[in-house]
């Protein structure tokens, strides 16, 4: 049954996409890789950027201009713009749908100081304020009777004879079948690609940019793919996020010596690669909070101390929390226009997968809770309003058929393992595609890339199962990075001088 809008990604800006479009009056079916509360929205911890100036004065313009600052002139100042002033009405709506924020003494909505930020202006719920967020929205989205199909795989989008969007072909991982769901519009919110990092990244398995692969596959434009986010402070051993709200609240970055040597609260572009240099000179890095004592941290930081004891053996209260620079968010994506349309017809993005150019070359933190719930909503709006303008009778006769990529894996072997090659391209894109690049470094990644994917038909699937078969999804999300890894260290050749997180040295 054909719907007419099709949601591909349940995470903070899909759910928020649903609930507009079908506030906007189109019938809405949601598909998700993993489940809702599963997705990478909750590991957004720090807070929500608004000026509300709750806590001290602040403004919308001041917002403003430390975002485009943040951007190095790579954003758009007319989405930025749009997006700041957006910001106090984004958070009252989640106030009102059940956002259970963190409060000061006389009630208003807390706020704290994050990165790059003239004023405290990061609305948060202790440090699981991307969690709070999601549940809430997930919540609404089953009180509006929203169809949700969960563990449904990304294969291809479905275009027609003149290009436009009709649908997408989804492998269902429970029964192994393959589903045509047809719409007149699709939102793709399937996600960031940091996972190309592999160990080196924050995020969860599921990031690997399955959706910016199958939209450049039918001929949408990427941009600015090769600003890639450090995080400063990843756990050393785990890649685990420690939130910048760590660092937002009073905490140190400090050397071995016990040297304090970067401003906590600068750019993470800055702070990744002070923290990059010290680790390359033989020092190891700790995230120092001692000094806040137990009871604020049990209040404010409770999943910091968590995480600190779960995943290194320590406790933040009496410890020093050892931490490393790793791959978090990526600003480059499916370029949109100011109403979330890609460059195919009918086709939507919002998200970490879109690039709404407000983020430039470094985001701000605070602003990718923001983004996803300012563009969400208007991505869930210009969707359902994309279906009723014109005719759009989309429909199964009308879709082009293309061979599908999971009958080719029937001639494809099993020579080389490609477990093995994902590590690989984690390993080689920290080393030549990360912080800091050398274009001999890129060149040589860009080679190796290249091998990787002649290599494909040589690594195939062992499993040959259909139920829950999780060989075969990897494989396929391993053929999305390839295409993926390609078009970031692409871009990053092509972008000769430093900018933000894409920092050039020599050699």
């Amino acid at each position: 049954m054909i719907t007419d809008v099709l949601i591909i990604g349940a995470g903070g800006a899909g759910l928020t996409a649903a609930l507009a479009a079908k506030d906007a009056g189109a019938s809405v079916r949601v598909l998700t890789k993993e489940y809702p509360t599963r997705s990478q929205t909750c590991m957004a911890q720090g807070g929500m950027n608004a000026a509300l100036g709750n806590v001290s004065p602040d403004s919308v313009e001041e917002h403003i201009q430390n975002t485009l600052k943040s951007a190095h002139g790579q954003a758009n100042e007319e989405a930025v713009r749009y997006m700041c002033s957006e910001a106090p009405n984004a958070i009252q709506w989640l106030d009102e749908i059940g956002v259970c924020f963190s409060r000061t003494p006389d009630g208003k909505i807390a706020q704290r100081k994050l990165g790059g930020a003239s004023a405290p202006r990061a609305c948060y719920a202790q440090d699981y304020t991307g969690l709070k967020i999601l549940h809430t929205l997930y919540e609404r989205c089953l009180k509006e009777d929203i169809e949700i199909h969960n563990e449904r795989y990304l294969l291809d989008l479905l275009t027609k004879e003149d290009g436009s969007i009709c649908g997408a072909l989804i492998l269902n991982i429970r029964s192994g079948e393959l589903e045509h769901h047809f719409a007149k519009s699709v939102v793709l919110a399937s996600g960031g690609y940091s996972r190309i990092y592999d160990k080196y990244s924050t995020n969860s398995t599921a990031s690997t940019g399955d959706g910016i692969a199958a939209a450049a596959r039918i001929g949408a434009k990427l941009l600015g793919m090769e600003f890639v986010q450090f995080h400063p402070t990843g756990l050393k051993n785990s890649s685990i996020l420690i939130s910048e709200s760590a660092r937002g609240e009073g905490g140190y970055l400090l050397n071995s010596k016990g040297e304090r040597f970067v401003n906590e609260l600068a750019p993470r572009d800055e702070v990744s690669r002070a923290i990059n240099e010290q680790i390359l000179a033989g020092e190891e890095i700790f995230l120092d909070i001692r000094h806040l004592g137990e009871a604020f941290i049990d209040e404010n930081l409770p999943q910091e101390r968590k995480l600190a004891l779960l995943y290194e053996k320590v406790d933040p209260v009496k410890d020093l929390i050892p931490i490393k620079a790793v791959a978090h968010y990526t600003m480059g994506g499916i370029e949109v226009d100011n109403k979330s349309q890609t460059s195919v017809s009918g086709l939507f993005a919002c998200g970490e997968c879109a690039n709404h150019k407000v983020h430039g070359a470094n985001r701000l933190g605070g602003n990718s809770l923001l983004e996803i719930i300012v563009f969400g909503r208007e991505a869930g709006k210009s969707a359902a309003h994309y279906t009723f303008c014109d005719d759009k009778s989309k429909n199964e006769r009308t879709c082009k058929k293309e061979a599908n990529f999971l009958d080719k894996l029937k001639s494809f072997s099993n020579e080389i393992d490609f477990y093995e090659k994902r590590s690989c391209v984690g390993e080689l894109f920290y080393k030549k595609v990360g912080i800091v690049r050398k274009e001999s470094e890129l060149l040589e990644a860009k080679k190796e890339i290249q091998l990787l994917k002649e290599q494909l038909p040589r690594m195939g699937v062992k499993d040959t199962s259909k139920v829950y078969n999780t060989n075969l999804v990897e494989f396929i999300e391993f053929r999305n990075m390839l295409d993926v890894c390609e078009a970031v260290v692409s871009a990053a050749l092509e972008r000769k001088e430093s900018c933000g997180a894409h920092f050039v040295a020599e050699g």
